[in-house]
């Protein structure tokens, strides 16, 4: 049935074919409802290929079948078919879809690929400062912390080191030295040093910043859902992509001494003499790495990109060209180190990586530059605005209910004032209270009023959309258009359902009183009634023969040649069509033994019992044909009552200045 309706509204609707209102002369009036000259051309021309010639033939036999549909609306109509719930549930959700592409932008999407693709050819090092402000902090409490980095920022300008004001200022716990929490050790602070990255491995706000950032230069404040960040851009190297490497490891020992430095200095710089002069690498390892995970597999690492590392050790990389090169030790925070370089892939080409990348594109909150591009336009052509203090009444009602879910709006409480407006349309306080109670979602350790601008947003963004998915009938006359035909259709669809389809598979009686009446219409050919034998084994063909010929029944002659353990033969007795089968159609139509054949491994010969006449198919037999043939003459009475019930009238004048 499903098929049935997909077939439906193939015929009807065929998408993407513009509609430009040009002819609003009535063509036909069905039952008071006038169809103009656009409104019919733009269902003929996307049902007849493009670049037919338009006769007078095509243009009537199309307006006659296009009446037929629209007679069948008007009775589904009348009927009642449009107020069912059901109906109403699966055209809301046609309409969603058709909907959808007026609410993306692919050349958005095309260029933050672009975009991202771009970046990727780079890896950058850069260290930050932030301090931390939640993304719907209250304006007081995002000045504040704007400011105080604002002040950093212009240490950083006059001269103090970026990681000294880092180590001072910065609200990342990893800025500063901190205990470990397992083991009680101590990790020195980073300074705000993030090592090295690529695109994807920060939010998009704080990638734009590090992208757009010169190497050796302080970005302008930028603003993550973390807070206020400056970027300090410190490198940009190639892009390494995925690097598999080895290295030999020489751990610096814990508090260590001036004396104990130079000592482990010296180890690490006469093992590398070793290999200079020619020593296995592998034998090395081995022999003194401390790094006992990978020793054993000649100091070999699992793959890694540019943001798994620490940063000395990328540095050194992106100077290695060669697979099996050496460096010279490198000290990092967690001690010496040899690095070979085994390989590293680089920037993969564009059409390996896009589909990857839009993927992740669409996952990541660069996604959302669409969504907010889109909602920006809606509240330009609109003429948005927003009264900021009617939230002041919001936040004033809100109480600590909200984080045990049980919140609600006060009965008594005064909410008449508009929260924003959009067009003619106002939205107001107690509007929105009531979709706050509806989420009631906040978070334990989220602040009420932060919360409630979070959800303002969400508010604003979803009836932004809601109110330009109310225009979109008066805006996109095409999109109007394909909306009626879909609900045109599934009208048609479910009242022909039960009308005809579904009716006449049921109607028992009614198909056998159409079969007695039409038994000339369901006619086999002539047939053969024969039996095909067929053997596996070719050494059992002249005994079955012989058996065949002496006039042995069927199941005499199986359990005669088959027993438990193997079965020799196989026969298949019936009246053939021609084209039915190989073997039929290849032997002559007389009584008797055919020749043998072989066919796929197996050995047949047939025996022709006689020719069968033409004679009426059974009603068993034909019920398909039958059905067919029943729904066909239901249809057929069916538009004639249509016909005489509801008044049509074509404008003949039109339709022939259409044809010319």
């Amino acid at each position: 049935m499903n098929n049935l309706r997909i077939l439906i509204f193939g015929i009807i609707i065929l998408l993407g074919t513009s509609l430009n209102a040009q002819d609003t002369r009535t063509l036909v009036t069905i039952a008071g409802e006038k169809i103009s000259v656009d409104d019919f051309m733009y269902v003929y021309q996307k049902n007849n290929n493009q670049g037919e010639v338009m006769d007078k033939k095509s243009v009537e036999e199309y307006l006659d079948l296009y009446i037929n549909f629209k007679l069948k609306v008007k009775e589904a109509e009348a009927q009642g078919y449009d107020t069912v719930k059901a109906f109403q549930d699966e055209l809301a959700g046609y309409r969603k879809q058709l909907a959808e592409p007026y609410f993306a932008n692919e050349e958005i999407i095309d260029e933050l690929l672009q975009e991202a693709y771009d970046r990727k050819q780079f890896d950058i090092r850069a260290s930050h400062i932030l301090i931390k402000v939640g993304p719907n902090a209250m304006p007081e409490d995002t000045l504040k912390a704007y400011n105080k980095l604002m002040a950093a920022r212009e240490r950083i300008l006059k001269g103090e080191p970026f990681k000294k004001v880092a180590m001072e200022v910065s609200e990342d716990p990893s800025a500063r030295p901190r205990t470990s929490q397992r083991g009680g050790k101590d990790i020195p602070g980073n300074g705000g040093d993030l090592g090295y990255f690529s695109v994807f491995d920060m939010v998009y706000p704080f990638e734009n910043g590090a992208y757009n950032t010169k190497v050796g230069e302080v970005s302008a404040p930028i603003r993550t859902d973390f807070g206020y960040h400056l970027i300090y851009v410190q490198d940009k190297i190639p892009a390494q992509g995925s690097i598999e490497a080895a290295h030999l490891y020489i751990q610096m020992p814990d508090s260590a001494t001036t004396s104990d430095s130079a000592t482990v200095k010296d180890k690490i710089f006469g093992i590398y003499d070793q290999i200079v002069n020619g020593e296995n690498f592998d034998d090395l390892v081995k022999e003194y790495s401390d790094d006992k995970g990978s020793a054993s597999k000649g100091g070999l690492l699992p793959k890694f990109n540019v943001n798994r590392m620490v940063p000395e050790f990328i540095e050194v990389i992106a100077t290695m060209q060669d697979s099996g090169n050496f460096s010279k030790p490198v000290l990092t925070s967690y001690g010496w180190h040899i690095v070979k370089l085994i390989s590293k892939s680089g920037l993969e080409p564009f059409d390996e990586v896009k589909d990857e990348m839009r993927k992740r594109i669409e996952k990541d909150k660069r996604a959302q530059k669409s969504k907010e591009i889109i909602i920006r336009d809606i509240k330009k052509e609109y003429g948005y605005k927003e009264y900021p203090k009617a939230l002041d009444g919001i936040y004033a009602i809100i109480d600590s209910t909200i984080y045990d879910k049980k919140w609600q709006v006060p009965e008594n409480a005064k909410l008449s004032k508009a929260i924003f407006k959009l067009g003619d349309k106002e939205f107001t306080q107690i509007q929105f209270a009531e979709y706050i109670a509806s989420k009631n979602n906040i978070g334990k350790d989220e602040k009420i009023n932060e919360y409630v601008n979070k959800v303002l947003k969400e508010y604003v963004d979803q009836e932004c959309q809601a109110y330009e998915d109310s225009k979109l009938e008066g805006k996109y006359p095409e999109f109007k258009a394909i909306v009626k035909e879909y609900r045109d259709g599934i009208l048609l669809f479910e009242l022909t359902n039960d009308k005809i389809w579904s009716f006449a598979s049921k109607d028992t009686t009614g198909l056998k009183v159409f079969y007695d009446k039409h038994k000339t219409d369901f006619m086999w050919e002539n047939r053969l009634d024969a039996t095909i034998y067929t053997l596996l084994d070719s050494a059992y063909l002249e005994k079955a023969r012989e058996l065949v010929a002496t006039g042995i029944q069927d199941d005499k002659l199986t359990s005669q040649m088959n027993n438990d353990s193997i079965t020799v033969i196989k026969f298949e007795r019936k009246k053939f069509q021609k084209g039915e089968n190989n073997l039929i159609d290849g032997i002559k139509w007389k009584k008797g033994i055919s020749e043998n054949k072989k066919e796929r491994g197996k050995y047949m010969f047939a025996y022709v019992h006689s020719k069968v006449a033409p004679e009426p198919k059974s009603f068993d037999e034909a019920r398909g044909l039958i059905t067919a043939g029943y729904q066909e003459e239901l249809e057929k009475n069916w538009i004639a009552e249509l016909r005489q019930k509801y008044p049509f009238e074509i404008n003949k004048e039109v339709l022939g200045s259409i044809i010319k």
